[in-house]
């Protein structure tokens, strides 16, 4: 029986139709080396345990599901179908699902996300807004069924029921609490109502509390302009909401407290300012009215104080009159002094003898202006001859030319420096004449 002879793309066909029918969906275990995520979208990584390795590839769509963001060196079991890929001839696995093994995806999410944040600076301390001291309108952000909104309503009002309360009712776990938690923050930072915020639900698992862990909650709370104080589970309970929040209080109750003080402790508070106020203004009263008395007995009486002033006044006014008197002789003798010296130092002399001193001048300079210009029209003359004399113009009017090659155009000085044939241009006193070198002599 002759033997059938396969090409590589029937076997290899044929091995990955045998592999895809017996393993269509597999659970399967192992760890991440060579993870790369192109531009696609798509993760391509190694599984891997002691002995083996196999390709794996996780699609875009599948990969945005994830709760946790695989990394090398990570251990994790997943479930996906086995493929082969014919170009290369190898087979890999096409998860559908993957998640850490031993420790739970949302936990891995929730470490994972809490340390993104924190380096982006989202939980430092110099974003934190102040609390108002005593806030007027109050926003609550919570479930509108349950426990949490009762305490809360009932702890405001028993501290201080003498403020307004906004409530944004949300679902708090499930598919749509993220969206509708951040739409309640977004419509509060809308309205001119709210002093301060409260986010609250009671206590959970981590998949119950998964909402508040978000990212989208996170930011909607870090850019909200209107303080916002966590209220979330248990004291041991901490959320990605709780370290973004400007306040995280232990509990919704916790949360109520901080919102507003009690009111009675500040009535006594202020009752206790106002008596020792009172009692401050009226020492400062009576030492101050001592003080008066005192002032009053050293005041002199307005009828000296005037009649001095008028003696003072009198004196100034003789001391300014004798002072101008002698202002007006020293300018007076000054002028007399200066008008002296400008008759003595008359400028009508001088100008005469400088006057006979330029004219002089005047003509020494002409008379040497005519002798230098008659000197250079001399030399200037010369000069024009010697130029027409070595004009090479004027040598080709008397019969001479010049020969240059071409295209260079050296001159030629010598027959040997040209050959049989050669093109040579000579110029003559009117245009230039092309000819061809027929013998040399």
């Amino acid at each position: 029986m002759e033997a059938h002879i396969y090409s590589v793309t029937e076997l290899t066909s044929e091995i990955k139709r045998f592999i895809e029918e017996r393993y269509p969906f597999i659970w399967i275990y192992g760890e991440i080396s060579n993870l790369t995520v192109p531009f696609s979208g798509h993760l391509y990584f190694t599984l891997k345990d002691e002995s083996a390795r196999i390709n794996a590839i996780i699609f875009k769509g599948q990969y945005k599901n994830l709760k946790f963001n695989p990394e090398n060196g990570m251990s994790v079991i997943g479930f996906g179908r086995l493929g082969v890929y014919e170009s290369k001839g190898t087979y890999q696995i096409i998860f559908e699902y993957l998640e850490p093994k031993g420790i739970g995806s949302l936990q891995i999410a929730y470490e994972q996300l809490k340390a993104k944040l924190s380096a982006q600076g989202l939980f430092d301390a110099s974003h934190k807004k102040e609390l108002p001291f005593l806030p007027q309108n109050i926003c609550i952000i919570t479930s509108p069924t349950g426990s949490v909104l009762y305490d809360i309503l009932n702890i405001i009002n028993r501290r201080y029921p003498n403020v307004n309360i906004l409530i944004i009712p949300v679902k708090v776990q499930g598919d749509s609490s993220e969206s509708d938690i951040v739409a309640a923050i977004k419509l509060m930072n809308t309205l001119s109502f709210p002093d301060v915020a409260i986010i609250a639900r009671g206590g959970g698992s981590l998949e119950e509390l998964q909402a508040f862990n978000s990212e989208s909650v996170a930011r909607a709370i870090f850019e909200s302009s209107v303080p916002i104080i966590s209220g979330i589970g248990h004291e041991t309970d901490y959320t990605i909401a709780d370290f973004v929040s400007d306040y995280r209080a232990s509990t919704p109750s916790v949360a109520a407290e901080i919102v507003v003080p009690l009111r009675d402790e500040l009535k006594n508070k202020i009752d206790k300012l106002d008596r020792s106020l009172n009692t401050n203004i009226t020492k400062i009263l009576n030492y101050n009215n001592n003080n008066l008395n005192k002032l009053i007995g050293r005041i002199k009486s307005p009828k000296r104080i005037i009649e001095d002033m008028i003696i003072k006044n009198d004196d100034l006014n003789r001391r300014i009159l004798i002072s101008q008197l002698n202002i007006i002789k020293q300018l007076k003798n000054r002028f007399i002094n200066i008008n002296n010296k400008l008759l003595f130092n008359n400028p009508d002399t001088y100008i005469l003898q400088f006057k006979e001193y330029i004219n002089h001048m005047l003509y020494n300079i002409s008379k040497t202006i005519n002798i230098i210009y008659k000197n250079n029209a001399h030399l200037l003359h010369q000069s024009l001859g010697k130029l027409d004399t070595l004009n090479p113009k004027a040598i080709l009017q008397r019969g001479y030319s010049i020969t240059r090659t071409i295209p260079d155009k050296h001159i030629v000085t010598d027959s040997n420096n040209v050959n049989i044939g050669q093109k040579l241009e000579v110029l003559v006193a009117k245009g230039s004449l092309i000819c061809s070198v027929e013998r040399k002599i």
